[in-house]
C-alpha cells in the first residue's frame, strides 16, 4: 500500500527519526529503530477539537508541552525529523476518478484542484493540496486519485508545536491514510476505524483505494456504526462486483457490544480486527503503526 502515502508531502529526505500521531486523546510517538519504542502523552480534553474547517489546536502551549514529554530529549540541540499523522476528520480525503490523467505535474494538480474546489467547504487555493495517482490494475486510461486537501492555517497550527520542539516535519499524512499500510493487498478489503466520535471507513481492491470517508457520529452506537457500514459494502459489492475479504475493524470494540461476532451476523462478512507487527493498533496510533509497516529498514 506504500503508493497511497505521502499524500501531504512527499517523503524524499532519509526516514525520519520520531513518528508522531495527534488525536484529541493524546499524542502516540515512535522513535525509528529496528525495535522502535512506542508512547503515548496524554492531552486534556481542550488542547485539540478536531475538525476540517476551523482551527484544531485550542491550547498550543499545551500541545508543545506534550509534544516535548512525548519525544523526550527535547534539550537535544540538532533538529530531529518527524513525519506526522493526523486526525482523519481534520483532512479531507477523496478518491477522484478520470478517464484520462494528464502525464504533466502541473496539469494534473491543477485538474485535482478543479475537481476539489466543487465539494469542499473551503478555499481551495488557500489549502495544501496533495494527491496520488492509482493505476487501474487491469490497465486502460482510467485513473483513480486519492487527493487531500486542508486548509494551511489548520495544518500550520498543527505543525507548529512540533518545529518548536526541535523537529523538520517533512511528511504529513492522516491516520487512516497511514494505517492502510495494515490492509492486505489482495482481494477487497474493507477498514472500519473509530477515534473519538470520528467513524473512518476505507475500500481498498486489490491494493488500489476506492473510497475513503470520515463521518462525525452522533452517538456511539453500535447501531449507528452498521448504519454508515451497510452503504459502503453495498458500494463495494455494486460497484467493484465482489465481496469483500474482510471487514479489519480498529477502536470499535466499546461501540459494537465488544464482539466481532455481532458484527459478523449483522453484516454478513467476516471481521477481524486490524493487525501490526508492532502489536495491537489501537483508536490512537493505527496511523503510526502503519506507517512503522511502511518502514522496510525497520
Amino acid at each position: 500500500m506504500s503508493r497511497l502515502t505521502s499524500l501531504l508531502g512527499m517523503l524524499k529526505d532519509p526516514p525520519p527519526t520520531h513518528v508522531f500521531e495527534v488525536s484529541e486523546a493524546g499524542i502516540a510517538v515512535a522513535e525509528v529503530g529496528r525495535q522502535p519504542r512506542i508512547g503515548f502523552a496524554a492531552l486534556e480534553r481542550d488542547v485539540v477539537s478536531v475538525s476540517p474547517v476551523r482551527d484544531n489546536v485550542l491550547r498550543p502551549e499545551a500541545l508543545l508541552q506534550q509534544v516535548r514529554a512525548a519525544a523526550r530529549g527535547d534539550g537535544v540541540r540538532k533538529r530531529r525529523r518527524a513525519a506526522l499523522i493526523l486526525p482523519d476528520y481534520a483532512v479531507r480525503v477523496t478518491v477522484l476518478d478520470f478517464e484520462d490523467f494528464p502525464a504533466d505535474a502541473k496539469e494534473q494538480a491543477s485538474l485535482v484542484r478543479f475537481r476539489l474546489k466543487r465539494s469542499v467547504p473551503f478555499d481551495v487555493d488557500s489549502s495544501a493540496v496533495g494527491f496520488q495517482p492509482q493505476r487501474d490494475s487491469a490497465g486502460g486510461k482510467r485513473v483513480d486519485v486519492v487527493a487531500a486537501i486542508a486548509p494551511l492555517e489548520i495544518l500550520a497550527r498543527y505543525e507548529a508545536p512540533f518545529r518548536l520542539a526541535g523537529f523538520h516535519v517533512g511528511w504529513v499524512t492522516t491516520s487512516t491514510l497511514a494505517a492502510l499500510e495494515l490492509v492486505p493487498a489482495a482481494g477487497l478489503n474493507v477498514l472500519a476505524k473509530l477515534t473519538g466520535r470520528v467513524l473512518s471507513l476505507a475500500v481498498v481492491h486489490h491494493g488500489v483505494l476506492k473510497l475513503v470517508r470520515s463521518i462525525e457520529l452522533s452517538g456511539f452506537t453500535g447501531e449507528e456504526v452498521v448504519g454508515h457500514l451497510f452503504p459502503t459494502l453495498a458500494y463495494a459489492e455494486d460497484q467493484l462486483s465482489a465481496s469483500p475479504g474482510s471487514l479489519l475493524v480498529c477502536g470499535l470494540a466499546s461501540a459494537t457490544h465488544e464482539s466481532g461476532v455481532w458484527l459478523e451476523s449483522q453484516l454478513g462478512v467476516r471481521t477481524a480486527a486490524l493487525s501490526s507487527r508492532f502489536g495491537q493498533p489501537g483508536p490512537m496510533n493505527a496511523g503510526l503503526m502503519g506507517y512503522l509497516e511502511k518502514l522496510k529498514e525497520i
